[in-house]
């Protein structure tokens, strides 16, 4: 197989909603995993993590499924530290889903008290993300 045919192959993987695929041509084989992130279960009162984030300030939470990345690329500092003063619209992090990048903006002026997720973790809607204090 030709490298512009794998690419291709991997776009279009991508690109549906197949979790796995194997391909065989001319004696050659690909084999394509994707691990999902189960969506996250519906409860009535918000887990521990969120509780106790509110309790100290503003929780931020995930709006998507996808993987947390703090910083714009591996090499660039982190969009937000704890102790940074932040507007309401700014970057905090991104989420990444299907290989596309969302940012997470500030819901209001404010100083950023805590991380709760690591870079590079699976996060689901809802997840605490960041506390924030309003200013």
């Amino acid at each position: 197989m030709e490298l512009q045919e794998i690419y291709g192959l991997m776009d279009r993987f991508a690109a549906s909603g197949l979790t796995a695929l194997e391909w065989e041509k001319a004696g050659e084989r690909i084999s394509l995993r994707r691990e999902t992130a189960a969506a996250p279960a519906v409860t009535a009162a918000p887990a521990p993590a969120a509780r106790e984030a509110e309790e100290k300030g503003e929780a931020v939470t995930a709006p998507l499924v996808g993987v947390f990345y703090a910083a714009p690329a591996p090499e660039e500092p982190p969009y937000v530290t704890p102790g940074a003063a932040v507007k309401k619209g700014d970057t905090l992090c991104l989420i990444e889903a299907m290989k596309m990048m969302s940012e997470v903006p500030a819901p209001a002026d404010g100083v950023v008290e805590e991380i709760l997720v690591q870079d590079g973790e699976a996060v689901g809607v809802g997840t605490p993300l960041f506390r924030i204090r309003r200013t």
